[in-house]
């Protein structure tokens, strides 16, 4: 984002009295910020860093209905995100949300059999209205050897087949983003907020700090919402510094290894040997996404990352089920963690990690400010919409006879998949305008292209055509472009290398290197864009190696605790 860009947004913010600030940038807090805007509210958005740069950047990258959620009878959960992923799948962000297939191998001795496991999957297929991609199958052993023969044979007694899909949680959260700006919301990342502002005993409006200028001013509104995942009880603290804790803060971590070791041909559900905790091999291209971990977490959120327990553990999971695979250390492409803001269970009730709700809540303060805790990526709208029916309430009591409009985000399609748009239901029509445009396109490249940005992917092609070095990939074997970095600092709010090349273009969990050779090209190209001074490009090609490097040096150390007494099945 230019300086000129960051100063405007800045005098808006400070210039406006808004019905709703919403601090933090992660897929909740874009998803309230559109959800109120479209309904007519004023609204500004504060990221203390850059969107989706906490969690909503760092999961699974499963847009799910929650089959595990089943074991702990939360059928609510899993009708509710059910029936959200197949309306993302469908309608909504058709080109970020995919259809991907599953296969959970049974093997002699595991905690749930075929007939429990199939009971499930029809209640599973049954919650969504039968309305998944494919109702799921039962596969014999043979069978699931011949769809997957790098699966351990010993012991093997069947499998099940069924779909859930697939997203880049980083662009839905930035798509997100922009279509609540383009509702009239003013979002900005790199804005910290360093204090609460009180009008008597309510809440007015809050002090913040440009983390890029290092410019405070003041942004007021009539109603705030916490939002910030796994800083929700930090931010309640500035409200009360009484505050008692009310998250469980999990940590997810996950590994990339090279697909072609692993020979998953689909997303496999693995069992980690050591306390059959259930997790996922997603294949990503020509790499494979093994995760995730969930273990208790009482450090800095800041702080959370993928360490060498968590690899050893997530390998361990991984050659169990592919024994020929023999993954080590050395074979870990790249690793990242992330944290899960889980409502705290009752002091009474001792929950392992997995076994704790996924499930929302929202908390309220005395003084107005609304918390939402729990949570997840699927159902980011509906819980959206229960917060701003929540504000809707509250603003009301204060002008009794304002009136807002109903919820439209399940109407209304993100940006890359606009109702107005032709080839509605279908990118084919796009793909055959790309091509026109670009005779030289191949198929793999329209597919990336239309996968990434929908119908904004003909904008795409048409600066590929006027810069043909634009085309050249960012990193070899990886399918990123030259002109998506530039796009990214032009105009999807990047500020950083760390944004460009962790979440607008993510290269560096895909690169051998994490992205370090590719650097000093990324940082011409931004410098470019955002009219940086060649020492600028410089520092910020360096400390974004030295983040590289810091990150390759903790994935190699033990965590201080032995691993025994942080994870529980």
């Amino acid at each position: 984002m230019s300086d000129g860009r960051r100063i405007a947004l800045g005098e808006a913010l400070a210039g406006n009295r808004f019905d709703l600030l919403v601090i933090g940038g992660g897929i909740n807090g874009a998803g309230i910020a559109r959800d109120a805007a479209m309904r007519g509210l004023t609204v500004a958005l504060a990221e203390q860093g850059d969107f989706a740069s906490g969690t909503s950047s760092k999961s699974s990258k499963l847009v799910h209905g929650g089959l595990r959620y089943l074991e702990n009878y939360e059928f609510a959960l899993v009708l509710e995100a059910s029936r959200e992923r197949d309306h993302l799948r469908r309608h909504l962000a058709p080109h970020l949300v995919h259809p991907m297939p599953f296969v959970f191998p049974i093997f002699r001795g595991d905690p749930v059999g075929r007939l429990r496991l199939s009971a499930g999957l029809w209640v599973y297929d049954g919650l969504s209205a039968f309305r998944n991609i494919a109702r799921h199958r039962s596969w014999g052993r043979q069978t699931t050897l011949r769809h997957e023969p790098a699966l351990r044979a010993d012991g093997l007694r069947g499998a099940m087949h069924y779909y859930d899909c697939w997203t880049d949680d980083a662009r839905l959260t930035l798509e997100t983003i922009q279509s609540a700006a383009a509702a009239g919301a003013v979002a900005c990342n790199y804005v910290g907020v360093t204090d609460l502002l009180r009008d008597g005993d309510r809440l007015c409006g809050a002090r913040v700090v440009d983390r890029v200028s290092g410019a405070t001013f003041t942004i007021t509104a009539r109603q705030i919402v916490n939002a910030t995942g796994p800083w929700l009880d930090r931010v309640r603290r500035l409200d009360d510094p009484a505050a008692a804790p009310v998250l469980r803060l999990t940590k997810g971590a996950h590994i990339v290894v090279p697909r072609a070791r692993v020979g998953n041909r689909n997303a496999i559900v693995l069992r980690a040997p050591r306390d059959g905790r259930v997790m996922f091999a997603i294949p990503w291209e020509d790499q494979t996404l093994v995760g995730t971990t969930d273990t208790d977490y009482d450090a800095r959120p800041e702080d959370v990352a993928a360490d060498a327990a968590d690899v050893r553990y997530l390998l361990e999971a991984v050659n169990a089920s592919f024994p020929a695979a023999r993954l080590e250390e050395g074979d870990v492409i790249g690793a990242y963690a992330g944290l899960r803001p889980l409502v705290a269970p009752a002091p009474t009730e001792d929950e392992a990690p997995s076994e704790t709700s996924r499930e929302e809540e929202i908390f309220e303060s005395p003084s107005g400010l609304l918390s939402l805790g729990g949570g997840k990526l699927t159902t980011y709208r509906r819980v959206a919409e229960r917060v701003v029916d929540r504000v809707a309430e509250r603003l009301a009591t204060f002008e009794p006879g304002r009136r807002f409009a109903a919820c439209r985000t399940g109407e209304v399609p993100l940006p890359g998949a606009r109702v107005d748009a032709p080839d509605r239901g279908g990118f084919g029509g796009f793909a055959k305008r790309m091509r026109a445009r670009a005779a030289a396109l191949d198929d793999g490249l329209v597919r990336h292209l239309l996968y990434r940005y929908g119908i904004a992917a003909v904008e795409v092609v048409d600066r590929l055509g006027a810069a043909p070095d634009a085309g050249r990939r960012v990193v070899a074997g990886l399918p990123y472009r030259r002109i998506e970095v530039t796009r990214a600092a032009e105009s999807e709010m990047a500020a950083t290398l760390d944004d460009v090349l962790r979440r607008r273009v993510p290269i560096s969990f895909r690169a051998e290197d994490g992205g370090a050779e590719a650097a000093a090209d990324v940082g011409r190209l931004v410098a470019d864009a955002l009219g940086w001074s060649a020492e600028e490009a410089t520092r910020a090609v360096e400390r974004y190696r030295a983040g590289v490097a810091d990150e390759r040096r903790r994935r190699l150390h033990p965590p201080a605790a032995p691993i025994a007494s942080r994870r529980r099945a």
